[in-house]
């Protein structure tokens, strides 16, 4: 029976207040990147990560490099992938072990939120697992998805029959499933703003802060599982902007840019890592890192890569008009002061319309796939400026 020390969730800027939809430089690892951070707050132990959602975006070779990196944690911790929707999540969490980092992704609507498990905390125990077969919405392996299309069917042989098949009472918030559905079918009315592997979570967040206790149960077609919730302190940390309309810049046409696995395996590290080097001799920062030739001429390429604060201040901007193919155009760079080392940082803006960030704007640096070259998502880091720039 595992216990929550914490919550985190995240919401895009984009969209409005009953849909949000994911930036063009989103995807399913940077926004579980924002709810993981937001879980573990000042550098809270963690010893594996469980990441469920049915938008990995590698689906033949692992996300776990980039998912650790961006969350600063050890790079041999056990990473789990799951496809899977609200149900799978809350499996997850309800058999994860302490010091579990557990976050569900969605981009339809897009959101996603993380949990923590621990020692102590908000208790929950599996009450409810209903396993049956209603494929309403499929996709092969070719990628193609064939949708049944049959609200009322979904509703009465998949929600209705499974909560009935589960022989629970009436479940306190109900998860997964479209809001107008779940009318009279749950104690509480809970507003969440996904449907799908971060549901469950976002449900968790809404019960800890009106300090409910009860059976939470999520579903997704015509499987069920649930949870019971009982009393204990567990801290929630939201990173959900006011939602703005979204401005889609156009795509240049032609062919994208190329990538070379080999100059990206080397600077991985600290490019997604977000890293300095420092030479033992110096309390100088290169960013990025780079060798130096000594007074003899030989080459040094002995430096430490240390952790970049992410948070500064504009200290220059420009926008970018000339068309790159693959990339969204035109688009913002700013030159980032960072808070206390003396390292200014060339970044592109997210999570504002371009040209709208000027000099002096405070603001974060926050993991983004800045590209995707020869079909590899190419993460990086841009600059979120703070609060709601219009």
């Amino acid at each position: 029976m595992p216990n929550i020390t914490s919550i985190g969730t995240y919401l895009p800027i984009w969209g409005d207040t009953a849909h949000r939809e994911p930036g063009h430089d989103e995807d399913a690892i940077t926004m579980a990147v924002e709810a993981g951070r937001a879980a573990l707050g000042s550098g809270a132990s963690v010893e594996s990560v469980v990441l469920v959602t049915r938008d990995l975006p590698l689906l033949e070779s692992s996300n776990a490099a980039v998912l650790l990196a961006g969350l600063d944690l050890d790079p041999e911790l056990e990473v789990t992938e799951r496809l899977g929707g609200a149900p799978a999540t809350l499996d997850a969490l309800s058999s994860a072990r302490s010091r579990t980092l557990v976050i569900g992704v969605d981009l339809e609507p897009a959101g996603a939120a993380a949990v923590l498990t621990a020692d102590r905390g908000l208790n929950i125990h599996t009450s409810a697992r209903v396993s049956r077969s209603l494929p309403v919405r499929t996709r092969n392996a070719g990628g193609t998805v064939h949708d049944y299309g049959d609200p009322r069917l979904l509703f009465q042989r998949g929600l209705v029959a499974s909560l009935a098949a589960s022989w629970s009472d009436t479940p306190t918030v109900v998860a997964g499933v479209n809001g107008r559905h779940v009318a009279g079918l749950a104690e509480v009315d809970a507003t969440l703003p996904t449907v799908g592997a971060s549901s469950g979570l976002f449900a968790l967040a809404y019960m800890a802060e009106h300090e409910l206790s009860g059976t939470l149960v999520a579903v997704e077609q015509a499987s069920l599982s649930g949870v019971a919730v009982a009393g204990g302190r567990v801290a929630v940390e939201r990173r959900e902007q006011s939602a703005r309309p979204k401005s889609d810049e156009p795509v240049p046409p032609g062919d994208q840019l190329r990538i070379s696995l080999a100059a990206y395996e080397r600077a991985f590290e600290a490019k997604v890592r977000w890293e300095a080097g420092r030479f033992a001799d110096s309390d100088d920062l290169d960013f990025p890192p780079r060798y130096h030739v000594a007074a003899d001429g030989a080459l040094r390429t002995d430096y430490e890569l240390v952790p970049l604060p992410r948070t500064g201040v504009v200290y220059s901007e420009a926008t970018v008009h000339v068309p790159v193919p693959g990339l969204s155009s035109p688009y913002s760079l700013v030159l980032v002061e960072l808070d206390g080392v003396g390292v200014r940082a060339l970044v592109k803006v997210t999570g504002a319309h371009v040209g709208l960030v000027g000099i002096g704007d405070r603001g974060r640096l926050v993991l983004r796939r800045l590209a995707v070259r020869s079909g590899v998502p190419d993460y990086g880091y841009a600059f979120e400026p703070e609060g709601a720039v219009a």
